[in-house]
C-alpha cells in the first residue's frame, strides 16, 4: 500500500505543477493568479532556488506570491512543496510533517472554493489532487495506511475532474508519462496491489518512459521533476544505472547545494566505477556536512564516507583512510538508526575484515558482533560474522 499511494502522489503532482503551478496559459479568475510573463518568471527562480536548497529565498518568493494572490491555492502548496524538499535528504525527518499537512490544508481550502464556485475549474481541480496526493505520500511514508488511502482517493478523484486536456504539451505529458509507466510496473512488482489497479485505464511503460523523456528535453517547468523521476527509473526500476547518469550528473551540477542529487550522482557515479567523481562530489557532501550546510546530514553522510572508504581501501590500498571513512560511515548510520542499510552493514564487514588481516582482533570482534546482529539471518555477512566470532571465542586478547 505505501508504494502505491507515494506512486499516487506522484502522478497527481506532476499534473499539478505542468498545468496549474506555472502553466504558459493561466486562467484569469478575478483576483487570482494572473496571465503575467514576470509572476512566471518569478515563479521558476523560486522555485529552482528550492531545488538548490535555498529555502529561505525561495519562501520569502512564495509568501510574497500569497500577499499578492491571497485567495490563490498556488503560494501555500509551493510552501509545502519546499517543506517536503527539506526532508528529501532524510525521510525519516518528522520535524517538518505538521508544516507539510497545514500548507497542504490551506491549498485544499483555497482551492475548494474556486471549485466549488465553478467545478470546471480545472487549475482548481489540479491544485485539490496535488495537495491531497502529497498528504497521501507522507501518511503513506509514515505507515499512516488509512490517512493515505482516503487522501490518495481525494487526489485521483480531482486528478479525474480536472483532466479535461486532450492536447497535452510536453507540460502535462509529465502526469500522463508517470502513469503510464508506473500502473505497469506496480502490477508486474506488487502483486497484491493488482486488484486496485482493475479501475484503472491500462498504461504503457514504453510509452510512460518516452513521454517522460519528451518532458525532460522540451519541457521548461516541469523539467526538473521528469528528470529526477526519470533518474530513478532507470536507477531503481530499470536497473539501467548508465542511463541514468547523464541525468544524475545533470541535476548534480545544476544544483550543486541539492544533497540529494549529489549523493544520488555519487552513488550512479560510484556503481559505475567512476570512481574520480564519486571521490570528488563524496568529499565535497562531507564538507558540506561539516560546515554545517542546509540539506546536508547524516543519511547523505552515510553514502559518501563509504563510498570515500571503498575508493581508499580497493583502488588506492590505503587502509588507514579507508578505516577513517568506514568508522564515519558507521557513526552517521548509527546517529540515525539505519541499522539496516547496506552502506551501515558493509562499513562494518570491510572494516573487520581490516582489523581481522591487521590481526586486531578486539576491534574486528566489535564490527562482528553488529554485523551478526543487524545483518538478515540467512545472509553471507551473518555467515562472515560467526564464523569469525567464533574464531575469537577461544582467544584470549586485550582490547
Amino acid at each position: 500500500m505505501r508504494v502505491f499511494w507515494l506512486i499516487i502522489g506522484w502522478l497527481s503532482i506532476g499534473w499539478a505543477i505542468a498545468q496549474d503551478v506555472i502553466n504558459q496559459e493561466v486562467i484569469e479568475y478575478k483576483g487570482l493568479l494572473l496571465k503575467s510573463p514576470l509572476a512566471q518568471f518569478e515563479a521558476t527562480a523560486a522555485i529552482n532556488d528550492m531545488y538548490n536548497f535555498k529555502f529561505e529565498r525561495a519562501n520569502n518568493q512564495f509568501k510574497w506570491f500569497r500577499e499578492k494572490y491571497p485567495q490563490h491555492p498556488m503560494p501555500e502548496f509551493l510552501l509545502g512543496l519546499s517543506e517536503w524538499w527539506q526532508i528529501m535528504p532524510n525521510p525519516e525527518d518528522r520535524s517538518k510533517d505538521d508544516n507539510i499537512l497545514r500548507q497542504m490544508d490551506l491549498s485544499i481550502g483555497k482551492a475548494k472554493k474556486l471549485f466549488e464556485a465553478n467545478p470546471d475549474n480545472a487549475e482548481a481541480a489540479f491544485f485539490l489532487s496535488a495537495s491531497y496526493a502529497f498528504k497521501s505520500r507522507l501518511h503513506g511514508e509514515r505507515k499512516h495506511w488509512l490517512r493515505a488511502t482516503s487522501a490518495g482517493k481525494n487526489a485521483l478523484n480531482y486528478l479525474k475532474a480536472g483532466k479535461v486536456s486532450k492536447d497535452l504539451s510536453p507540460e502535462l505529458l509529465f502526469g500522463e508519462g508517470l502513469y503510464n509507466y508506473y500502473s505497469v510496473w506496480i502490477k508486474d512488482n506488487y502483486a497484491a496491489l493488482r486488484p486496485l489497479l482493475l479501475f484503472f485505464k491500462k498504461g504503457d511503460k514504453p510509452l510512460g518512459l518516452q513521454q517522460l523523456e519528451e518532458v525532460a528535453s522540451n519541457s521548461f517547468y516541469t523539467r526538473t521533476e521528469a528528470q529526477y523521476m526519470l533518474m530513478r527509473i532507470y536507477r531503481n526500476e530499470e536497473h539501467q544505472p548508465i542511463k541514468a547518469l547523464p541525468i544524475a550528473e545533470y541535476l548534480a551540477k545544476t544544483f550543486p547545494d541539492n544533497a540529494y542529487f549529489q549523493r544520488y550522482y555519487a552513488g550512479i557515479a560510484y556503481s559505475l566505477a567512476m570512481f574520480e567523481d564519486a571521490e570528488r562530489v563524496s568529499k565535497e557532501i562531507l564538507q558540506k556536512i561539516a560546515a554545517k550546510q542546509i540539506g546536508y546530514e547524516a543519511v547523505s553522510g552515510r553514502y559518501a564516507a563509504f563510498i570515500l572508504a571503498y575508493i581508499a581501501r580497493v583502488r588506492q590500498g590505503d587502509l588507514a583512510t579507508a578505516e577513517k571513512y568506514y568508522q564515519q560511515a558507521i557513526a552517521f548510520a548509527e546517529s540515525t538508526k539505519s541499522y539496516d542499510s547496506g552502506y551501515y552493514l558493509a562499513s562494518l564487514q570491510d572494516l573487520g575484515r581490516i582489523y581481522h588481516t591487521q590481526k586486531k582482533y578486539a576491534q574486528a570482534q566489535k564490527c562482528y558482533e553488529l554485523l551478526k546482529k543487524n545483518s538478515k539471518r540467512k545472509s553471507n555477512q551473518r555467515k562472515e560474522a560467526k564464523k569469525h566470532l567464533r574464531e575469537y571465542k577461544d582467544m584470549d586478547f586485550e582490547e
